[in-house]
């Protein structure tokens, strides 16, 4: 304010030595990520020559992204220097009409001329305001291209289930499993509806798993090469969930193919005519009447170590108990998606073999033992 005694106020705030400095030190920053950039994809580009895991490792490592970003980076870091120069030449400007004023406003011999003094120095403050406001938001603007954002929870998502959709299936699989158990407590029609259908997205997982160049390669080098490692033990345990998740959905088709075919065939020759049409109907019937019973059966088969290890409780404990079990595969599911963690992802692996080990794989045995039966007969 002593600068400026006369006017009473500073129009023309700010340092150009400061501005001019931080200028510098962007260019240099940028010229410093170009260079970055155009090495990177050197890089890339110098080792498609180069094959074999190591190579392929690297270039994954050397991603188009990296160059991207780094790219971006630059351009950003380049304009804020630009804009930050620009600024730099407004502020001396200003400056300098400030520091006239104010011996305009020291010399005034009346009070117009004081008046007048001030009145341009208010209008400058005004156009200074208004050129540091615009330098604000371009600042503003190129930091926001300065590195990627974080992706938004529902767009991390969404990558996670184009990007993989076997392990898509198998967790929404899973998280049906478990509502289809839960609803079945009260409403046990529906609970089966719901179990059926997860058992239908269980036979897709296994479908689009097994079709997987990169799953099988996991499961094969564990075999061929001995590299049982986090993605062999992963994957592992996924087919395993993914086979025992389609057993009572394949146990409903098949029960319901072999009533079904069997009614078409008898009324077929019960009709005057033979015709093929006779025996869609009862044969549609059938079908669908055998395929729920079938379906209502194995979901109502208990796992062998809960059966055995709370044998002197009720039934609806043991029925609550299974729940409690189908959630820790929803559970496991829904942290997929909730993190990207390494030690949960294989806390997850852990929870769910030790489950498959336990639970799932004995009891799918027992309910394909039961499904067997009933064919035969």
């Amino acid at each position: 304010m002593a600068d400026h005694a006369a006017l009473g106020f500073d129009p023309a705030p700010g340092n150009p030595a400061a501005v001019l400095a931080l200028t510098k030190k962007l260019s240099a920053s940028a010229n410093s990520l170009g260079e970055a950039s155009r090495v990177v994809k050197a890089l890339v580009s110098h080792s498609s020559s180069w094959q074999g895991e190591a190579a392929t490792t690297f270039r994954a490592s050397l991603s188009q992204d990296l160059p991207r970003y780094l790219g971006s980076a630059h351009t950003s870091l380049a304009e804020a220097a630009r804009r930050l120069s620009g600024w730099h030449d407004t502020l001396v400007s200003h400056r300098a009409l400030a520091a006239r004023y104010e011996s305009q406003a020291a010399a005034a011999k009346t009070e117009e001329a004081l008046s007048d003094a001030r009145r341009l120095a208010h209008e400058l403050a005004s156009e200074h305001s208004t050129a540091a406001r615009g330098v604000a938001r371009a600042l503003s603007a190129a930091t926001d291209r300065l590195a990627p954002k974080e992706p938004s929870w529902l767009a991390s998502t969404w990558h996670k289930i184009v990007d993989d959709p076997g392990d898509a299936l198998s967790n929404a699989s899973a998280i049906l499993g478990f509502i289809g158990a839960a609803v079945a407590l009260a409403f046990p029609p529906v609970g089966l509806a719901i179990m059926l259908v997860g058992s239908g997205l269980s036979l897709a997982a296994l479908a689009t798993h097994t079709a997987d160049p990169k799953f099988r390669k996991s499961l094969g080098d564990g075999f061929t090469k001995g590299q049982f490692d986090a993605d062999f033990w992963k994957s592992s345990v996924t087919l395993i969930g993914d086979a025992v998740g389609t057993v009572p959905g394949v146990a409903s088709l098949a029960s319901g193919a072999k009533a079904g075919t069997a009614a078409a065939r008898a009324a077929m020759a019960a009709a005057p005519e033979g015709s093929a049409l006779a025996g869609l109907a009862p044969g549609a019937t059938a079908f669908r009447q055998a395929a729920w019973t079938t379906g209502e059966t194995v979901r109502q088969v208990e796992s062998p170590l809960a059966a055995w290890a709370m044998q002197s409780t009720t039934q609806v404990a043991r029925d609550r108990v299974g729940v409690a079990v189908a959630g820790t595969g929803a559970l496991t599911a829904g942290l997929d998606y909730a993190t990207e963690k390494e030690a949960v992802e294989h806390g997850s692996t852990a929870v769910d073999g030790s489950r498959c080990v336990l639970d799932d794989a004995p009891t799918a045995i027992k309910k394909s033992s039961r499904v067997w039966s009933v064919l035969r007969t």
